[in-house]
C-alpha cells in the first residue's frame, strides 16, 4: 500500500530519557520553596518533600532494597502518606507495586506474589520485609522499573504491566508539551489527585503537578466517589486542574468547577455531551486515551465545540497504527485495530500475557495491540468500539470472563456468563443454594468492587450453539423495571429507605443491616439514591452520607439525626489510622 494511503500516526521526537526522579529533582532546584503536597493536614515544600522522600528511602536501604527490587504499596488514599511512600520507593531505587486499600486482601496478595515484592508499605504496617531483597544500593537508570500495575486478565488472575523510568519519564515530559500552551503549569496551580493509585491515572496526577512545579492536593475518597459533592470542595481547595473520568465528570453541574482551567477526560469512551458541558474560553478540556501497556496516555485531543469527539494524536515519542488483523494499515478512513509503539511500550511481568497483544507490526515494530476498533481520521482518530468483550466500566478495564471465572469457584455454582450491556449482568446456573447476595460476597472476596456484576440473573440452563458453547445472544436481557418505589406505603424512616433503594438497586429484599454496596451500590447509584431521598424528605442530603452511613438502619438514624455518630469502621478517619505514620517511616 502506497505508505501517504497508511493510517500510520507519529509523534515528535520522543523527550530525552530521563528518570522520574530526575523530574522531581529539577522541579526542587527550580522551585525549592513552592508547595508541593497540601492534603488539608501535611503541607510540604518541594525542598521539605525532597527531604523527607529522601529519609524514608534510607530505611528500605537499609532494609537492603534497591535498584531490581518491587515494594508493595497499600496505603489509604486522600493524604501525604500514600505519595511520600511511592516517592521513598523510588527513591530507594526499587518499582512500586500499589493496591488499592479497598480491594480485598486476596487480590493484594496474589498482586504481591506475582510481583514477587521484596517488602509492603501499608496502612497498619509501615515496612513488611520479606526475604528476598536482593537490590542494588545504586540510583535508579531510565531502564529500571518505575512501577507495576496491575490490570484486570480473563482467567480471574491480573496481569502485571511493568513500566520503566524512560517511559514514565517520557510520558510526563510529553504531557508538558501540550497542556496550557499559552500559560503552561506552574507554581498557582493545584492539582487533583483523586484517583486510587492502583489506577494508572494517578501517575498523571502526581506528575502534571511534580514535573511542572505546582501543587499535589490529595482528595479524601469518599469525596470523589460522593460525585456532585466533590465540586464544592474543589472550590475551596483551590483547584486548577483536574484529570478524571467521565462517569465521575457526568455528575457534575456545568457550573460546578469555577477554578478549573485544565480539565483531563480519560479512562472511558467521552459521550460528546459531556465533551463541551464544560468548555470555556479559560479553560482547556482534553480527552485522552491509553491503555496501561503503553504508560497512561499514547495519544489526546483537545476538544472544541462542535467537533466529533476524537481520541486525536499520538503524543511526542508514541506511534499509532491502525491496522487489519494480519498488522497491514488501512487506508484513512476505514476502520481498524489501534496498535500503539514507541517510548510508551511496557512490558507484561508474565511474557505468556504477550500473546496477541505485544507482537510486530509491519509500521511500528514492536507494538502493543489494544483490542480497541478507531476510525482513520486524518484530523484524528476517532474511537469506535471493542474487538472483543473487555470493557470499561468507571474508567476501570473489566474482563467478563474474569469476572466469569471467579463465580465459577463458588460450590453452588455450575455455569457463570458474565456480559456489559449497560451493566455488569452474571448469569449462573446453579447447583445449590445460594443467594445473590453470596454471591456479591464471593466475588468481593477476591476481586474489585468495580468487578461485582450490577444484576444476577439465574437460569435453569445455559442456551448453548449447535457446537456446544453458550450462545450469548440467546441469553435474556434483564427486565430494565426495576422494584416500584411505593411512598404511600410506608410507614418509618427504614421503610423509605428501603422503598428507595429497591428502586434504584433493582433488589426485591433490602434488609435493614444490609449494605448498600454488598447489594450492588456504586458510585453513580449513590448519587441517584441521594437525589429521591432529598426529594421525598424536603432535605439536602450530602451523598457522602451514604458512605458514612451504608446501612438502612445507620441511614435512617442520620436522617432523623444528621449529628448521630456513623459506624465505628466509619468513624476511624484515614489520618486517624495515619496519624503515628510519618515518624515510623521517616526515623
Amino acid at each position: 500500500m502506497d505508505r501517504a494511503l497508511s493510517a500510520v500516526l507519529r509523534g515528535q521526537s520522543a523527550p530525552p530519557g530521563r528518570t522520574l526522579l530526575d523530574v522531581l529533582d529539577a522541579t526542587v532546584r527550580a522551585h525549592p520553596d513552592v508547595v508541593a503536597i497540601d492534603d488539608g493536614e501535611t503541607v510540604l515544600t518541594y525542598q521539605e518533600l525532597a527531604r523527607e522522600t529522601r529519609l524514608a528511602s534510607f530505611r528500605l536501604r537499609a532494609a537492603g532494597i534497591g535498584v531490581g527490587d518491587r515494594v508493595g504499596v497499600r496505603v489509604p488514599s486522600g493524604t501525604a502518606d500514600v505519595y511520600l511512600a511511592i516517592l521513598a520507593v523510588l527513591a530507594s531505587g526499587a518499582a512500586y507495586v500499589p493496591v488499592d486499600v479497598d480491594d480485598p486482601g486476596e487480590r493484594a496478595e496474589m498482586v504481591w506474589e506475582q510481583a514477587g515484592v521484596c517488602a509492603v508499605l501499608e496502612a497498619d504496617q509501615l515496612l513488611q520485609a520479606r526475604d528476598n531483597a536482593r537490590g542494588e544500593p545504586r540510583r535508579p537508570t531510565p531502564d529500571d522499573d518505575a512501577w507495576i500495575i496491575f490490570t484486570s486478565g480473563t482467567t480471574g488472575r491480573p496481569k502485571g504491566v511493568a513500566v520503566t523510568h524512560r517511559s514514565a519519564a517520557a510520558f510526563v515530559d510529553a504531557e508538558a508539551r501540550i497542556f496550557l500552551s499559552e500559560q503552561p503549569l506552574g507554581p498557582d496551580d493545584r492539582v487533583l489527585a483523586g484517583f486510587s493509585v492502583a489506577f494508572d491515572a494517578s501517575c498523571e496526577e502526581m506528575w502534571l503537578a511534580w514535573r511542572n512545579g505546582a501543587c499535589l492536593v490529595p482528595a479524601p475518597r469518599v469525596l470523589v466517589r460522593a460525585g456532585v459533592d466533590l465540586c464544592p470542595w474543589l472550590v475551596e481547595r483551590g483547584i486548577t486542574v483536574v484529570s478524571a473520568v467521565p462517569t465521575l465528570a457526568a455528575q457534575w453541574p456545568v457550573d460546578g468547577l469555577p477554578g478549573v482551567r485544565l480539565l483531563i477526560l480519560g479512562g472511558e469512551a467521552c459521550p460528546p455531551e459531556l465533551a463541551e458541558r464544560f468548555l470555556r474560553a479559560d479553560r482547556e478540556v482534553w480527552n485522552t486515551y491509553g491503555p496501561t501497556e503503553t504508560t497512561v496516555v499514547a495519544c489526546a485531543w483537545r476538544i472544541v465545540p462542535g467537533d466529533t469527539v476524537r481520541i486525536g494524536f499520538p503524543l511526542d515519542g508514541w506511534q499509532l497504527a491502525v491496522v487489519e488483523d494480519d498488522g497491514a494499515p488501512v487506508r484513512w478512513g476505514d476502520v481498524g485495530e489501534l496498535a500503539i509503539g514507541g517510548v510508551g511500550l511496557a512490558r507484561y511481568l508474565d511474557p505468556a500475557n504477550d500473546t496477541g497483544r505485544f507482537t510486530d507490526v509491519p509500521e511500528l515494530g514492536r507494538a502493543y495491540r489494544s483490542g480497541d476498533l478507531v476510525r482513520a481520521d486524518r484530523e484524528g482518530l476517532v474511537f469506535v468500539g471493542r474487538k472483543d468483550d473487555q470493557v470499561k466500566i468507571r474508567g476501570h478495564r473489566i474482563e467478563p470472563a474474569a469476572i466469569s471465572a471467579v463465580l465459577t469457584e463458588h460450590p453452588a455454582v455450575r455455569q457463570a456468563h458474565v456480559r456489559a450491556d449497560d451493566r455488569l449482568v452474571a448469569y449462573v446456573v446453579l447447583g445449590g443454594d445460594a443467594e445473590t447476595l453470596d454471591l456479591r460476597r464471593h466475588l468481593g472476596a477476591s476481586l474489585p468492587a468495580v468487578m461485582v456484576p450490577d444484576v444476577f440473573v439465574r437460569l435453569d440452563a445455559m442456551p448453548v450453539t449447535t457446537s456446544g458453547k453458550i450462545d450469548v445472544r440467546a441469553l435474556p436481557r434483564p427486565a430494565a423495571a426495576t422494584p416500584p418505589m411505593v411512598i404511600g406505603e410506608v410507614e418509618t424512616t427504614e421503610d423509605l429507605i428501603v422503598s428507595v433503594w429497591r428502586a434504584v438497586l433493582g433488589v426485591h429484599e433490602v434488609g435493614w443491616d444490609d449494605s448498600f454496596f454488598d447489594l450492588g451500590g456504586h458510585s453513580v447509584l449513590v448519587a441517584q439514591v441521594r437525589d429521591r431521598l432529598t426529594a421525598e424528605t424536603g432535605r439536602t442530603i450530602p451523598a457522602v452520607a451514604m458512605f458514612d452511613h451504608p446501612t438502612v438502619r445507620a441511614l435512617a438514624a442520620y436522617l432523623r439525626d444528621p449529628d448521630v455518630e456513623s459506624t465505628p469502621a466509619a468513624r476511624v478517619s484515614t489520618r486517624d489510622r495515619l496519624r503515628d505514620r510519618r515518624g515510623r517511616l521517616t526515623k
